[in-house]
Protein backbone atom coordinates (compact mmCIF):
# COMPACT_ATOMS: atom_id res chain seq x y z
CA UNK A 1 0.00 0.00 0.00
CA UNK A 2 1.59 3.27 -1.11
CA UNK A 3 0.86 6.78 -2.29
CA UNK A 4 3.54 7.51 -4.86
CA UNK A 5 6.88 6.97 -3.13
CA UNK A 6 5.31 7.01 0.33
CA UNK A 7 5.00 3.48 1.70
CA UNK A 8 1.97 2.98 3.95
CA UNK A 9 2.08 -0.78 4.60
CA UNK A 10 3.91 -3.74 3.07
CA UNK A 11 4.12 -7.54 3.36
CA UNK A 12 0.46 -7.96 4.24
CA UNK A 13 -0.81 -11.51 3.86
CA UNK A 14 -4.05 -12.66 5.47
CA UNK A 15 -7.34 -14.34 4.75
CA UNK A 16 -10.92 -13.49 5.58
CA UNK A 17 -12.82 -16.53 6.81
CA UNK A 18 -16.44 -17.09 5.89
CA UNK A 19 -18.80 -16.24 8.74
CA UNK A 20 -16.27 -14.41 10.91
CA UNK A 21 -15.91 -10.84 12.14
CA UNK A 22 -12.40 -9.66 11.28
CA UNK A 23 -11.38 -6.37 12.91
CA UNK A 24 -8.59 -4.21 11.50
CA UNK A 25 -6.90 -1.93 14.02
CA UNK A 26 -3.72 0.02 14.63
CA UNK A 27 -2.45 3.48 15.45
CA UNK A 28 -3.58 6.65 13.74
CA UNK A 29 -2.32 6.86 10.17
CA UNK A 30 -1.38 3.18 9.91
CA UNK A 31 -3.51 2.67 6.79
CA UNK A 32 -6.67 0.97 8.11
CA UNK A 33 -9.10 2.78 5.83
CA UNK A 34 -6.67 2.57 2.91
CA UNK A 35 -6.55 -1.19 3.33
CA UNK A 36 -10.34 -1.27 3.32
CA UNK A 37 -10.40 0.60 0.00
CA UNK A 38 -7.99 -2.00 -1.41
CA UNK A 39 -10.22 -4.85 -0.21
CA UNK A 40 -13.38 -3.49 -1.83
CA UNK A 41 -11.86 -2.76 -5.22
CA UNK A 42 -11.65 1.03 -4.99
CA UNK A 43 -7.87 1.41 -4.87
CA UNK A 44 -5.33 -0.93 -6.43
CA UNK A 45 -2.35 -1.94 -4.29
CA UNK A 46 1.09 -0.80 -5.37
CA UNK A 47 2.09 -4.48 -5.39
CA UNK A 48 0.34 -7.74 -4.68
CA UNK A 49 -3.14 -9.16 -5.22
CA UNK A 50 -6.54 -9.05 -3.59
CA UNK A 51 -8.33 -12.34 -4.20
CA UNK A 52 -12.04 -12.95 -3.85
CA UNK A 53 -12.17 -16.72 -4.02
CA UNK A 54 -9.87 -17.42 -6.96
CA UNK A 55 -10.62 -14.11 -8.69
CA UNK A 56 -8.12 -11.27 -8.54
CA UNK A 57 -10.03 -8.01 -8.11
CA UNK A 58 -7.42 -5.94 -9.89
CA UNK A 59 -6.75 -8.35 -12.75
CA UNK A 60 -10.43 -8.28 -13.70
CA UNK A 61 -11.95 -6.22 -16.47
CA UNK A 62 -14.24 -3.34 -15.52
CA UNK A 63 -17.45 -5.34 -15.90
CA UNK A 64 -16.16 -8.23 -13.78
CA UNK A 65 -14.88 -5.87 -11.10
CA UNK A 66 -18.23 -4.09 -10.99
CA UNK A 67 -20.01 -7.44 -10.61
CA UNK A 68 -17.65 -8.48 -7.80
CA UNK A 69 -18.21 -5.20 -5.98
CA UNK A 70 -21.93 -5.93 -5.93
CA UNK A 71 -21.12 -8.94 -3.73
CA UNK A 72 -19.78 -6.54 -1.09
CA UNK A 73 -21.76 -4.30 1.23
CA UNK A 74 -19.89 -1.22 2.42
CA UNK A 75 -20.56 1.49 4.99
CA UNK A 76 -18.38 4.53 5.47
CA UNK A 77 -17.64 6.46 8.65
CA UNK A 78 -20.30 9.15 8.29
CA UNK A 79 -22.96 6.85 6.84
CA UNK A 80 -22.95 8.67 3.45
CA UNK A 81 -26.73 8.65 3.08
CA UNK A 82 -28.10 10.76 0.23
CA UNK A 83 -29.69 13.76 1.95
CA UNK A 84 -32.07 14.37 -0.97
CA UNK A 85 -33.65 10.92 -0.52
CA UNK A 86 -35.69 9.44 2.29
CA UNK A 87 -34.17 6.62 4.30
CA UNK A 88 -36.26 4.12 2.37
CA UNK A 89 -35.18 5.56 -0.96
CA UNK A 90 -31.55 5.29 0.13
CA UNK A 91 -31.99 1.60 0.88
CA UNK A 92 -33.88 0.96 -2.36
CA UNK A 93 -31.28 2.69 -4.55
CA UNK A 94 -28.95 -0.34 -5.00
CA UNK A 95 -31.96 -2.47 -5.92
CA UNK A 96 -33.10 0.12 -8.44
CA UNK A 97 -29.64 0.28 -10.02
CA UNK A 98 -28.66 -3.37 -10.01
CA UNK A 99 -31.79 -5.54 -9.99
CA UNK A 100 -34.95 -5.93 -12.06
CA UNK A 101 -37.21 -5.74 -8.98
CA UNK A 102 -40.32 -3.62 -9.42
CA UNK A 103 -41.16 -0.73 -7.12
CA UNK A 104 -43.37 -2.75 -4.78
CA UNK A 105 -40.77 -5.46 -4.37
CA UNK A 106 -38.04 -2.88 -3.72
CA UNK A 107 -40.12 -1.21 -1.05
CA UNK A 108 -40.94 -4.52 0.63
CA UNK A 109 -37.27 -5.53 0.69
CA UNK A 110 -36.14 -2.11 1.94
CA UNK A 111 -38.68 -2.19 4.76
CA UNK A 112 -37.44 -5.65 5.69
CA UNK A 113 -33.80 -4.53 5.75
CA UNK A 114 -34.69 -1.50 7.88
CA UNK A 115 -36.62 -3.70 10.31
CA UNK A 116 -33.60 -6.00 10.45
CA UNK A 117 -31.43 -3.16 11.76
CA UNK A 118 -34.10 -1.85 14.14
CA UNK A 119 -35.40 0.99 11.96
CA UNK A 120 -38.74 -0.42 10.91
CA UNK A 121 -40.49 2.92 11.41
CA UNK A 122 -37.94 5.03 9.50
CA UNK A 123 -38.74 4.21 5.87
CA UNK A 124 -40.22 7.66 5.16
CA UNK A 125 -37.85 9.59 7.43
CA UNK A 126 -35.33 12.13 6.16
CA UNK A 127 -31.68 11.29 6.91
CA UNK A 128 -31.36 14.62 8.74
CA UNK A 129 -33.93 13.41 11.26
CA UNK A 130 -31.85 10.41 12.32
CA UNK A 131 -29.53 10.26 15.30
CA UNK A 132 -25.91 9.20 14.82
CA UNK A 133 -26.65 5.61 15.77
CA UNK A 134 -29.71 5.47 13.54
CA UNK A 135 -27.70 6.85 10.61
CA UNK A 136 -25.13 4.07 11.06
CA UNK A 137 -27.93 1.48 11.12
CA UNK A 138 -29.58 2.94 8.03
CA UNK A 139 -26.25 2.81 6.21
CA UNK A 140 -25.91 -0.86 7.15
CA UNK A 141 -29.44 -1.52 5.87
CA UNK A 142 -28.47 0.02 2.53
CA UNK A 143 -25.24 -2.01 2.49
CA UNK A 144 -27.36 -5.15 2.96
CA UNK A 145 -29.76 -4.25 0.15
CA UNK A 146 -28.29 -6.77 -2.31
CA UNK A 147 -27.70 -9.49 0.32
CA UNK A 148 -23.90 -9.32 0.10
CA UNK A 149 -21.67 -12.18 1.21
CA UNK A 150 -19.21 -9.69 2.71
CA UNK A 151 -19.98 -6.59 4.74
CA UNK A 152 -17.23 -3.98 5.18
CA UNK A 153 -17.65 -1.42 7.97
CA UNK A 154 -15.38 1.62 8.33
CA UNK A 155 -15.36 2.81 11.96
CA UNK A 156 -18.99 1.80 12.61
CA UNK A 157 -18.96 2.95 16.27
CA UNK A 158 -17.06 6.22 15.75
CA UNK A 159 -18.80 9.15 17.39
CA UNK A 160 -21.52 7.08 19.06
CA UNK A 161 -22.45 7.12 22.72
CA UNK A 162 -21.75 3.89 24.66
CA UNK A 163 -25.36 2.65 24.49
CA UNK A 164 -25.68 3.24 20.74
CA UNK A 165 -22.30 1.61 20.21
CA UNK A 166 -23.38 -1.45 22.22
CA UNK A 167 -26.58 -1.75 20.17
CA UNK A 168 -24.55 -1.58 16.97
CA UNK A 169 -22.27 -4.33 18.28
CA UNK A 170 -25.34 -6.48 18.91
CA UNK A 171 -26.49 -5.87 15.33
CA UNK A 172 -23.10 -6.89 13.91
CA UNK A 173 -23.15 -10.09 15.94
CA UNK A 174 -26.70 -10.83 14.78
CA UNK A 175 -25.73 -10.37 11.13
CA UNK A 176 -22.76 -12.68 11.53
CA UNK A 177 -24.08 -15.36 13.88
CA UNK A 178 -27.70 -15.59 12.73
CA UNK A 179 -27.52 -14.60 9.05
CA UNK A 180 -24.04 -15.88 8.18
CA UNK A 181 -22.75 -12.53 6.95
CA UNK A 182 -18.96 -12.19 6.92
CA UNK A 183 -17.92 -8.85 8.43
CA UNK A 184 -14.68 -6.91 8.04
CA UNK A 185 -14.59 -3.98 10.45
CA UNK A 186 -12.06 -1.14 10.67
CA UNK A 187 -12.19 0.21 14.20
CA UNK A 188 -10.22 1.91 16.94
CA UNK A 189 -12.98 1.27 19.51
CA UNK A 190 -11.53 -1.42 21.76
CA UNK A 191 -14.83 -2.23 23.47
CA UNK A 192 -16.41 -3.02 20.10
CA UNK A 193 -13.40 -5.03 18.93
CA UNK A 194 -13.49 -7.23 22.02
CA UNK A 195 -17.28 -7.53 21.85
CA UNK A 196 -17.63 -8.71 18.26
CA UNK A 197 -14.31 -9.66 16.60
CA UNK A 198 -13.31 -13.27 16.11
CA UNK A 199 -9.86 -12.14 14.97
CA UNK A 200 -7.91 -8.89 14.99
CA UNK A 201 -5.46 -7.80 12.29
CA UNK A 202 -3.04 -5.24 13.73
CA UNK A 203 -1.28 -2.77 11.43
CA UNK A 204 1.82 -1.19 12.94
CA UNK A 205 2.67 2.41 12.11
CA UNK A 206 6.38 2.15 12.95
CA UNK A 207 7.27 -1.01 11.01
CA UNK A 208 4.60 -0.41 8.35
CA UNK A 209 3.41 -3.97 8.26
CA UNK A 210 0.98 -6.29 10.01
CA UNK A 211 2.45 -7.46 13.30
CA UNK A 212 -0.36 -9.60 14.74
CA UNK A 213 -3.37 -11.61 13.62
CA UNK A 214 -5.48 -13.59 16.06
CA UNK A 215 -8.31 -13.54 18.61
CA UNK A 216 -8.26 -10.19 20.47
CA UNK A 217 -8.09 -11.78 23.94
CA UNK A 218 -5.12 -13.91 22.94
CA UNK A 219 -3.31 -10.89 21.51
CA UNK A 220 -4.09 -8.89 24.65
CA UNK A 221 -2.59 -11.64 26.80
CA UNK A 222 0.35 -12.83 24.74
CA UNK A 223 0.72 -10.80 21.55
CA UNK A 224 3.71 -8.64 20.67
CA UNK A 225 4.48 -6.01 23.29
CA UNK A 226 3.32 -3.03 21.24
CA UNK A 227 0.04 -4.84 20.46
CA UNK A 228 -0.49 -5.63 24.14
CA UNK A 229 0.15 -1.97 24.93
CA UNK A 230 -2.43 -0.94 22.35
CA UNK A 231 -5.01 -3.35 23.75
CA UNK A 232 -4.32 -2.81 27.46
CA UNK A 233 -7.07 -0.21 27.85
CA UNK A 234 -9.72 -2.86 27.20
CA UNK A 235 -11.13 -4.94 30.08
CA UNK A 236 -9.71 -8.42 30.54
CA UNK A 237 -12.94 -10.09 31.62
Amino acid sequence: MAFGDKMIQQDLSFDIRAGEVLAIAGGSGCGKSTLLRHLIGLQAPAKGRVLYGDRDLYASDAATLAALRREFGVTFQAGALWSSMTVGENVMLPMQLFTDMDGAAREQEARFKLALVGLGDSFDAEPSALSGGMTKRAAIARALALDPALLFLDEPSAGLDPLSSAHLDELILHLCRDLGTTVVMVSHELDSIFAVADRLLFLDTATRTMTALGPPRELQASGPEHVRDFLQRAPRT
